[in-house]
């Protein structure tokens, strides 16, 4: 079968365009949330949050201004299919030039720092982006997009259960690590998690799944009642939209598993602030 060939420069020019879209427009799925958010919010100081992050969105649509002024690290995750071959470049440096392109271009704030300890030098064009790559079959090319802000990661978590512990010991530590986190990752929150592989498998699923639409539900029953559970128990904190206060403390919960050794259960736990920032373009 012959290879389906894609140009690098396509690839960078794809990443430059989400970049902006991603960071001045709330996806639908984001925005119909809060909004259901709002009518299901029973505080008036959360009413008025909510309020103010939708308007914030529709000024950033209308003036091309940024959602938040983190603009994030740029996370991308490459599904390629086999029967794709990119010429004139690779899939890692178009990426690259077209994260540097979108953030430049979009005048949005660059947030990298070339080293983690010693020297923290900001690259001034928000890269190295963070890259996922999978195969996959067939001869296209899917790129998400997600600009990652800083408050929401930093409250995130991975924690080693045992292998014994039951689904709701999983739910007691989501629940306590957003009680614990409180108003600092921006609510009302969409929280990835995942469950099983090892150690960085689980927190790479529990970071793609924040990049699931909002109104697609979960395939997975188990996974879906674990979403659900969490989300009820989540809202009774009563953190609330921006920490004022309220039921509104998370819009979604969305949950991935993988098989995993007899004697461990891994889980991730990834918050996502209220501009929850995806795209998804197929090459």
């Amino acid at each position: 079968m012959k290879l389906r060939e894609i140009e690098a420069s396509e690839i960078t020019s794809c990443l430059a365009e989400m970049c902006m879209q991603a960071n001045f427009e709330m996806g639908e799925d984001v925005e119909h949330a809060l909004r259901q958010g709002l009518e299901d919010e029973v505080s008036p100081l959360g009413r008025d949050a909510l309020g103010v992050l939708i308007e914030n969105a529709r000024l950033s649509r209308a003036e091309r201004t940024p959602l938040c002024q983190d603009c994030g690290v740029a996370v991308v995750f490459i599904e390629a299919g086999q029967d794709v071959h990119v010429i004139n470049g690779s899939i890692t440096e178009a990426v690259t030039i077209g994260v540097r392109q979108g953030y430049e271009q979009g005048y949005l704030r660059k947030s990298m720092v070339r080293k983690p300890v010693g020297e923290r030098v900001n690259t001034n064009d928000n890269t190295p982006p963070v890259l996922h790559f999978e195969i996959v079959p067939g001869g296209k090319l899917k790129i998400i997009f997600m600009p990652k802000g800083g408050g929401a990661e930093n409250m995130s978590r991975v924690v080693m259960h045992k292998p014994g512990d039951s689904l709701d010991d999983i739910v007691e530590t989501v629940v306590d690590t957003v009680r614990n986190a409180g108003g600092a990752p921006c609510p009302p929150l969409v929280i990835g998690l995942g469950l099983g592989g090892t150690f960085e498998k689980a927190a790479i699923m529990a970071k793609k799944a924040l990049a699931r639409p909002l109104d697609r539900p979960n395939p997975d029953p188990v996974m879906n009642e674990l979403e659900n559970e969490v989300l009820e128990k989540v809202n009774m904190l009563g953190i609330g939209p921006l920490g004022m206060g309220g039921r509104i403390t998370a819009l979604r919960v969305h949950a991935s598993s993988y098989a995993c050794h007899m004697a461990s259960l891994p889980l991730a736990i990834n918050l996502q602030c209220h501009s929850a920032r995806h795209l998804e373009v197929e090459i």
